[in-house]
């Protein structure tokens, strides 16, 4: 009796465990929120600054880019330094990012501003998985990876939807106004509720790993980037020939530089990242899907807002308004994917709601042009539903075939496989809105509204395509699961 009682106490999830989540959480919360709310503000800014579209976007790509850059780091600063530490790091990152964006009066400031807190909502994310993967109860960690989840979908939601209503009765610096003492908040919630329950290591920073990695991301999504703005240029008779060869020497560079990565952690004796697990294919295809799928959930955010407002004819409030009721429905639903997963395993809970997910896209397909804003909110709600609840239980699925040593590598690997997608995401659908809108004349036109609708179709299509090889990557790893057991 006495052993069972201690058996359900240590299944029990610690308050200061919930209090280290919240805490760290909110940081990832914040840093993510933001990034999603400076698309909102880019009028604004493009006004205030007298900058035109192709700069004011660097606003959010500079941040990817630092985001992406990294979150390769965090298996290596967690086995070198205290989580406290790390912790304090990050919200130091966020609180100057922010004091800089507030009383910014240069364009390049800005810039400087959005890497500093790039780099800290680097930190953050992996941080919070790294707390809930080595101190949660084994019961309860599907749940609480689904709440984990749950912080890094529902901020890119109400992004637009908060940038618009603060915009609207505050100047947009009051954003970040908000958010310091709000991390201030989180930073004596986490000194008092972060534990360290393994030691710390001599771990070694490779230069050339660091180097190539950071060169492999920046290089990759500059490539996308441009490659977009390349194509969107040519097919309008626009000049392309400078954004294609950035994106060609980018890509190349950034192939070079991650084959470069991947020969020295091999030979390396303390890697950056111990890409070897990568070998499980299992894993692997765990890992694709984390990418893939991220590619379709962020980059419907930019595609529906667009096709609101130039095609339908919606105020950018409204329009930012549409994913609000799926995205957060389904990001508060995140933690009741976990407790499937916690409960029937893995296979049901990930295969089924995002097989129906599908469905999603596909209606957006069938009625491409005949849409109205109901319609957009409605076919987008069972997408990000659906989505949040599976999704949810892709990385912890993942992880769970990795030995428990090598769990933050994999987190690592997955964040950045995350955040790569997301990148990917906003590139490739807003390059095919852009093709598809060539040539349509001027917005505003029934002709550019019809071209925007046409655009939205192809882009629904190609969802489709990669929400379908996502599925099956994940429907292929649990094969391979069911075979090792039998």
């Amino acid at each position: 009796m006495n052993a069972g009682i201690g058996s359900a106490d240590s299944e029990r999830i610690p308050a200061r465990l919930i209090g280290a989540i919240v805490a760290v959480g909110s940081l990832a919360f914040i840093g993510i929120l933001t990034e999603t709310v400076m698309t909102v503000l880019f009028p604004a800014l493009m006004r205030e600054f007298h900058v035109d579209t192709a700069t004011v976007q660097w606003i959010t790509t500079i941040y990817l880019l630092s985001v992406a850059a990294t979150m390769p780091i965090s298996s290596f600063l967690k086995r070198r330094f205290r989580l406290k530490a790390i912790f304090l790091a990050a919200v130091a990152l966020g609180v100057v990012g922010s004091l800089i964006m507030i009383f910014a009066t240069a364009f390049p400031l800005m810039i400087v501003a959005r890497i500093i807190q790039g780099v800290g909502s680097g930190i953050a994310t992996p941080l919070m998985i790294n707390i809930i993967l080595e101190q949660s109860p084994r019961s309860k960690i599907g749940r609480l990876m689904g709440v984990g989840s749950l912080v890094i979908t529902v901020a890119p939601a109400i992004g637009p939807t908060v940038g618009g209503a603060v915009t609207s009765v505050l100047p947009w610096r009051a954003i970040f106004v908000i958010a310091v003492p709000l991390m201030l908040v989180a930073a004596v919630i986490g000194c008092a509720c972060i534990e360290q329950r393994t030691p710390t290591e001599a771990a070694y920073l490779d230069p050339i790993q660091l180097g190539s990695i950071i060169i492999a991301l920046v290089g990759l999504v500059l490539a996308l980037n441009q490659g977009g703005v390349a194509v969107s240029a040519a097919v309008s008779g626009g000049a392309a020939m400078k954004s294609g060869i950035v994106a060609m020497v980018s890509l190349m560079v950034g192939l070079g530089a991650l084959l470069l990565f991947a020969v020295s952690s091999k030979r390396a004796f303390s890697p950056l990242l111990r890409l070897g697990i990568l070998r499980d294919p299992a894993v692997l295809l765990h890992a694709l899907a984390y990418t893939l799928l991220p590619l379709v959930a962020i980059g419907y955010g930019y595609v529906i807002t667009n096709v609101a407002q130039l095609s339908l004819g919606a105020s950018a409030f409204v329009a930012g308004s549409l994913v609000l009721p799926g995205a957060l429905v389904g990001a508060v639903c995140a933690p009741v994917g976990g407790w499937f997963y916690d409960k029937f395993g893995a296979v049901k809970p990930i295969l089924i709601p995002l097989g129906i997910a599908i469905l999603g896209p596909v209606l957006m397909l069938v009625f491409s042009m005949h849409l109205t804003p109901v319609m957009l909110a409605g076919f987008y709600f069972i997408f990000g539903f659906l989505y949040a609840i599976g999704n949810a239980n892709v990385m912890t699925s993942g992880l769970s075939e990795v030995p428990h040593q090598f769990r933050p590598d994999g987190n690592a690997i997955f964040n950045t496989g995350l955040q790569f997608g997301g990148a990917a995401g906003t590139a490739l659908f807003s390059t095919i809105l852009a093709v598809a809108q060539a040539g349509a004349g001027e917005e505003g036109t029934p002709r550019f509204a019809h071209a925007t609708a046409v655009g939205g179709a192809w882009t629904f299509a190609t969802m489709i395509v990669i929400c379908v090889i996502g599925w099956g990557c994940l429907a292929t790893a649990f094969r391979i699961r069911a075979r090792r057991s039998r």
